[in-house]
């Protein structure tokens, strides 16, 4: 997938952009808070119906604007549309039709984002992480999201009877149980496949980052490998009835990350621990490249180099510049990491310069 041409008016800090971008590398340089991640939001955006930020839509609303509207255009004469005025829904269109639900358009063009609040894979809950096994999941499995809205909706709803104050009907709540275990079961089947063939990549990228002085491994964890999930739901319902929510599911699954076999989180420094999620992000993307052979991923590089030495730099720049990625945005604030991918790279590019929410050639 290329994009070709991307258009943005009221995103945030941006008031208006006509971007004609390289089919390779798309280089964005300025200091810290001047709009580069913006670009790199909307393009996120335009994938998957949302900011990789803010929740909220009207919140990416330019302060003192009404509406914000943001199109691309990519090859095979695609073009995807997203725009909103304050106190209305959002309207996301493909080729000016407007989809139904949008779900149907996650998947269309995948994308894969490497930022720098990506520590919280590693220092923030398992909500997180398990958020980055469904994002992947869902880009070329569109069931997989359908299965999740079922599950969350039979959880929310058992979650009501057990927080009333007088019992709950037994054969209600077990409803809600049965559609939670099937659903469930299914969505522990696709997250454990993922992270099964996801992890050799994973570790081969990591350790030619780290220039194999260090290893990392992988390790899912859900309420699935304690038996079938209905019995596993069912066993404390006593202890959900106390509690007032639902203790065990996949809604409680982790991904546990480990340096050399102990948790990542206590052991990783700094540079180690942005190693460990840039050579995730890459590995997504070598996955999704693989599972989907009719488009290559686009890879969002957000200011990826800070905390890591010259050498973990260098390995990253080898990596992102050979010919296994397709088109590439990458912002940072010093022009030296740019030149070295430049200078590793014999393809086409382009580098824009962003200053308080303008950006230029």
């Amino acid at each position: 997938m290329i994009l070709e041409k991307l258009s943005i008016i009221n995103y945030k800090n941006i008031a208006e952009a006509e971007l004609e971008l390289s089919p390779k590398i798309n280089c964005f340089i300025g200091q810290n808070g001047v709009g580069k991640t913006n670009v790199l939001d909307a393009i996120y955006y335009l994938s998957f119906c949302r900011s990789a930020n803010n929740p909220i839509d009207s919140q990416v609303i330019r302060h003192g604007e009404e509406f914000f509207m943001l199109e691309g255009r990519y090859d095979d004469n695609l073009t995807v549309t997203a725009a909103m005025k304050r106190g209305q829904k959002k309207h996301f269109k493909r080729d000016k039709k407007e989809y139904k639900r949008l779900s149907e358009h996650i998947g269309l063009i995948p994308l894969v984002v490497v930022a720098p609040s990506d520590t919280l894979l590693i220092e923030g809950g398992s909500e997180e992480r398990r958020r980055l096994m469904d994002i992947v999941i869902a880009q070329y499995d569109r069931s997989y999201i359908e299965s999740m809205n079922r599950y969350n909706k039979a959880l929310q709803q058992r979650n009501v009877l057990l927080k009333q104050e007088e019992e709950p009907d037994a054969e209600v709540m077990g409803l809600f149980e049965e559609q939670m275990a099937m659903e469930g079961e299914r969505i522990y089947q696709c997250r454990k496949a993922f992270v099964e063939e996801l992890t050799p990549i994973f570790q081969h990228i990591y350790e030619t980052v780290s220039e194999h002085r260090e290893q990392v491994t992988l390790n899912y964890t859900s309420h699935c490998q304690r038996g079938p999930l209905l019995e596993v739901i069912q066993r404390d319902r006593f202890k959900d009835r106390a509690v007032g929510y639902s203790l065990h599911g996949i809604h409680r699954d982790d991904l546990e990350f480990c340096l050399g076999g102990h948790p990542m989180k206590r052991e990783g420094s700094q540079g180690q621990n942005k190693t460990f999620v840039i050579a995730l992000k890459l590995a997504q993307f070598d996955f999704l490249k693989r599972t989907n052979s009719k488009t290559t991923p686009l890879l969002l590089l957000d200011d990826i180099f800070d905390k890591l030495d010259a050498q973990r730099v260098e390995q990253i720049v080898r990596l992102v510049a050979s010919d296994e990625f397709g088109q590439i945005f990458i912002t940072d604030t010093n022009r030296d990491h740019l030149d070295q991918i430049l200078k590793a790279s014999s393809h086409d590019y382009k580098i824009f310069h962003v200053e308080k929410g303008e950006i230029y050639v």
